[in-house]
Order: structure tokens, then C-alpha cells, then sequence
């Protein structure tokens, strides 16, 4: 994969910004709308807002890690970019469309890279029913949210809460309470990719539920309704011996 025009963009911590004015120099750096690909310099945050920002463009995205964890970074080396991006393995990232209707009657439409999650507000636990392509599931999970996960965002919040790690490519979402108290031993599930799942939100006047795709956030919400993206999916690229099946499976066997 040849690319004959590249654009940098970095985040705006001390170690992304001296990296980002060391490879404009060396490599002549374009805008990203006039680029071939798009290396994205920061943490796995940075990088999400990257693939927000640019998704519009269809543009490949390489991320090299000036951040901290950098799961869906490349190890940052200012050598022989160019041959890197040349060797680069594509990985497409499927996402999630959310659509949140409020108490007061707006509907909102977001896209999620990793997971679509919804969280109480109070001190009141969320009373949240499950409805997965139109059979309800569960008339009442009480608890302090749930989410929906895609694989690549599996080891994200989705681990933290619990939830089962899943590998690239197997067409599977992670459904995963947060802090359930009832049903109390409900440990989620792994639902089919192209799954509509609706979660309706009881009692939300006084147990209101807040939906947050990725970092964009609905508060007040009365139902949200989560499928597959209809939309292109990004192109992520990775270095060869760092692609993310492998950290995936090496996740999974961690102390």
C-alpha cells in the first residue's frame, strides 16, 4: 500500500506536539483533506476523535502512541515513516449508530468507534428494559447502566465492567450491565453484529438515564436504539507485528 501524501496531526500534550513538529518537518506534511493517509499522534482517546473527525474523508488512519495506553496505536518511531505506512496492515473498525429520543421529545443520532453506554444520573438506580429485534429480553434490569460494545472497544470500558474481551472480525457485540442489583448474577450477553437492540428507560422521571456514544452525550433519555452503522467503516492501519488481534488475544491471558 503506497501513500504519496501524508498528514500529521497530534493532540495537544507536550510529547504529541514535539513529535508532530519533528514529522512535519521531515516528511512535508499535507492537510488531511489532501492526504493519502493520516497519522494521528497521541493515546487511544486522541485517536478516536481522530477517526470522528476525519471519518468524513475516508482517509486510513496510522496512530502512533504519544499518549498512555495506546491500544490502538502503533509504537512511536520517527524513522522511515513512509516504509511503515508502505508494510501497514488495514483493519476495518465496524461501528454503532445511537439514536436517543429525551423526555423532552428531541431525537439524536450519534456514532460509536467502541461502545454505546448508558448511566443513572442520581443517586436512583436506572430501571432499564431490554427489547433485542423487537422481543423484549428483560423487563427490568435495575443498576447503573449497561453498555453495547464493539470488539475493538471491548477492551475498553467494556473490560473494566466486566465484560468479555472479544476478537476482531467475529461479527459479535458485547452486552454488559454496569453494577447490576438486579437481576443480581446477569453477567450480559454477546449478541449477533447486526443486532437492533432498544433499551427503554422506566421511571426516568425520577431515574433519569444519560446515553453516551463514544464521548458524545444525551442526557434525559426515555429509549436509545443501537445498530450497525450503515456508514463506511473506518480504515485503521497497523504496523505488522502490533496489529490488534493479536493484542486482543494476548488481552485475554493477562494476570
Amino acid at each position: 500500500m503506497k501513500f504519496d501524501s501524508v498528514a500529521i496531526v497530534a493532540d495537544s500534550h507536550a510529547d504529541a506536539q514535539k513529535a508532530h513538529n519533528r514529522l512535519v518537518r521531515l516528511y512535508d506534511a499535507v492537510p488531511p483533506e489532501e492526504a493519502d493517509v493520516i497519522v494521528a499522534l497521541g493515546g487511544d482517546g486522541f485517536m478516536l476523535t481522530t477517526i470522528h473527525k476525519y471519518l468524513p474523508l475516508d482517509k486510513p488512519i496510522f496512530g502512533m502512541n504519544r499518549g498512555s495506553i495506546g491500544f490502538l496505536m502503533n509504537t512511536y518511531d520517527d524513522h522511515e515513516l513512509l516504509d511503515r505506512l508502505e508494510n501497514s496492515e488495514p483493519i476495518q473498525l465496524h461501528l454503532l449508530d445511537m439514536v436517543s429520543k429525551t423526555s423532552g421529545g428531541e431525537e439524536h443520532r450519534a456514532v460509536a468507534v467502541n461502545e454505546v453506554s448508558l448511566l443513572r444520573e442520581t443517586r436512583y438506580a436506572a430501571k432499564i428494559k431490554i427489547v433485542i429485534d423487537d422481543v423484549v429480553r428483560m423487563d427490568e434490569l435495575i443498576c447503573d447502566g449497561i453498555m453495547i460494545s464493539t470488539p475493538a472497544g471491548s477492551t475498553a470500558y467494556n473490560l473494566s465492567a466486566q465484560g468479555p474481551i472479544i476478537p476482531l472480525g467475529t461479527g459479535l457485540l458485547a452486552l454488559t450491565p454496569i453494577s447490576a442489583f438486579r437481576p443480581r448474577r446477569w453477567r450480559g450477553a454477546l449478541l449477533p453484529q447486526n443486532t437492533v437492540t432498544t433499551f427503554e428507560i422506566l421511571d426516568h422521571d425520577i431515574r433519569p438515564v444519560s446515553a453516551v456514544a463514544d464521548f458524545t452525550e444525551v442526557r434525559n433519555v426515555v429509549s436509545v436504539t443501537v445498530s450497525e452503522s450503515e456508514g463506511k467503516p473506518p480504515t485503521v492501519l497497523f504496523d505488522p507485528e502490533h496489529n490488534p488481534e493479536e493484542r486482543i488475544l494476548k488481552e485475554q491471558f493477562l494476570p
